[in-house]
């Protein structure tokens, strides 16, 4: 999997010993609020070692999700998505989704948009033509990055995950 460094941040792949950030990232309510259909907090461990193998075992040239990681601490701080959206029932698509998750100590510190940059541009330099991202209608802080990556917002949306999401897009 490839990795990417900005001045501040190193993305890399998901590694069996980053079980204990999963957990601590994935286990909070604020931060899995607005993930998925009907939102819910990991409660195991073993949930978050479940999840860094799904994760792990995903191939694909273009495709991954990265751990975001402080260049000058070491400290991990959120993750990045790159991946096939899933299309909600009856619609007839086939897009690349990107997407941010991070721990709140991170937030606040324009981390998710210095992220979310470098894989929008790998995405885009690598071939795909169009990278969508979908939040949900209350995420503003997330809608926020989309519109500092210079996406463009469409308005609500039933097109993705069989639910009503903010959809923005960017095109190569």
């Amino acid at each position: 999997m490839r990795t990417f460094e900005t001045d501040r941040l190193a993305l890399r792949g998901w590694e069996a010993a980053d079980g204990d950030f999963a957990f601590d990232l994935y286990s909070r309510w604020e931060v899995q609020r607005y993930i998925g259909r009907e939102p819910k907090v990991l409660t195991d461990p073993a949930q978050a070692v479940a999840l860094i193998e799904r994760l792990r075992g995903h191939e694909h040239p273009v495709h991954g999700y990265w751990v975001i990681v402080e260049r000058d601490t070491g400290a991990q701080v959120g993750t990045v998505l790159l991946k096939a959206i899933p299309a909600s029932v009856g619609v007839e698509r086939d897009d690349t989704e990107i997407g941010w998750h991070f721990h709140p100590d991170a937030w606040g510190q324009g981390y998710a948009t210095e992220a979310a940059a470098v894989v929008l541009r790998h995405a885009l330099d690598s071939g795909i033509d169009e990278v969508v991202a979908v939040t949900a209608p209350d995420n503003v802080a997330s809608q926020g990055v989309c519109l500092r990556l210079g996406m463009h917002a469409h308005g609500l949306s039933d097109r993705y995950y069989d639910v009503t999401c903010a959809l923005y897009s960017t095109r190569a």
